[in-house]
Parts: C-alpha cells; sequence; structure tokens
C-alpha cells in the first residue's frame, strides 16, 4: 500500500507565551532588545503565542509587533486572548488564533503524570514531560534541555537548560544534586548561569518561584 504524500495527527509542542501590556512599540521594543541582549541564543528563532489580554485598543498595531518579532528572528504562531478586532486583524496576516489558558482550563483535567529518564541526557537532546514532573537519573549536559510542565527532579548535575512548569504552573520546582546550569526557568521565569551565581546557586540546591522572582535555597545532600 503506498505511503500517503501527508498525514493531519494530533499532537503538542511546548511554546513560549510573550504577553504584552503596552500599546507603545517604542517601549514593547526597547525592553525586548533589553531582554535580547541577556539571552540571544534562548530566544533566537523561537516560536511564540502572543498573549494580549491586556490590550483594550481595538486600532492595536499588531502588524506593527509582528514586524518587530519578525526581524528580531522570532516568529508569532498565533495569538491568543486578544479583542474580536485583533483576532480579525491577525487572521489577516496569517496569524492562529489560540485558545488560551482561562479557556482551556474549563477542559477536563488530566491526571499528572511522572516521566522518569535512566540515562545522561547529552547536547542537542530535548526531554518533555508533559503534564506531569520529570525525573532524570543522571546528568544533563551542556546544550541539552529538560523540560516539564511539573516539576523537573536531577539526580546528578545540571549543566544544560531546566524549564519547569511550562504549561505556567508557578509551584513546579527544578531541585538539582548539582546545579551548573545555562538556564532554568519556572513558569516563563529564568535565570542564567551568571543570575545563578549573583544569587549564591549552592551545589546542590532547590530553586523555585516567589512571587515573580526565582530563589534558590541548598539541600542537605
Amino acid at each position: 500500500m503506498q505511503t500517503p504524500s501527508l498525514e493531519l495527527k494530533g499532537s503538542s509542542f511546548t511554546l513560549s507565551v510573550l504577553h504584552i501590556n503596552s500599546q507603545d512599540m517604542a517601549v514593547i521594543t526597547a525592553e525586548l532588545d533589553s531582554k535580547l541582549a541577556i539571552a540571544p541564543q534562548f530566544f533566537l528563532g523561537a516560536p511564540l503565542v502572543v498573549n494580549l489580554s491586556t490590550i483594550k485598543a481595538s486600532n492595536f498595531d499588531l502588524l506593527g509587533l509582528k514586524e518587530i518579532l519578525t526581524s528580531r528572528q522570532l516568529i508569532i504562531v498565533g495569538i491568543t486572548s486578544a479583542l474580536p478586532e485583533i483576532n480579525a486583524m491577525a487572521k489577516s496576516i496569517g496569524l492562529a488564533i489560540i485558545k488560551s489558558g482561562k479557556a482551556a482550563s474549563n477542559q477536563p483535567q488530566m491526571p499528572k503524570t511522572t516521566k522518569i529518564v535512566k540515562q545522561n541526557i547529552r547536547s542537542g537532546q530535548q526531554i518533555y514531560a508533559k503534564n506531569g514532573d520529570l525525573i532524570v537519573i543522571g546528568a544533563v549536559g551542556n546544550g541539552a534541555e529538560v523540560i516539564a510542565d511539573g516539576s523537573i527532579h536531577i539526580y546528578g548535575t545540571l549543566r544544560g537548560k531546566a524549564m519547569a512548569g511550562a504549561a505556567g504552573d508557578k509551584n513546579a520546582v527544578i531541585m538539582a544534586q548539582k546545579i551548573e546550569a545555562e538556564l532554568v526557568s519556572i513558569a516563563g521565569q529564568y535565570w542564567l548561569t551568571e543570575n545563578l551565581q549573583q544569587n549564591g546557586a549552592a551545589p546542590s540546591g532547590c530553586i523555585r518561584l516567589e512571587g515573580e522572582s526565582l530563589t534558590v535555597e541548598s539541600l542537605p545532600l
């Protein structure tokens, strides 16, 4: 039997959500460039969903925003929580309208799971635990990424990137026996290596979110 030239299958992907809280494109540009200067490689080519829930002006310059992001090699795959007029503009310029997290919360909750990986995660590898926690029994090397909608536990050295609470869970934590991370992130708030050093990251520690800021505390290991 001949293999069809295309197939439509359900799937899911981890996407970052960029919240826009201003209509002033100059202000947005300045703050965006400031963030990109901190971690240019992290954002390079990143697909984003733009949350416009705080924008109450129907004449918001969505096309201008798209041009700003595209010129910095960021990719808008869609918008969410926008006014009907902005949704119409999004459709006219080829952007998807994505169901908001609030609307999604009305859907039946899936039971949480725990994904266990018993191996070292090497550069270029990405492990994602959807709707649950991730336990890595091994090291996460430079250039490797571990992502979970829940918490991440690493029984080894974290040298790559760890992103917990990827679906917005602010109660998620990252725990590792040894922290030498390139980047850690919880519910979108992130630290780079220098931030960990500035905040006195212990050799082994637990990283959590308090308010809108990350904190790290040592573990009695």
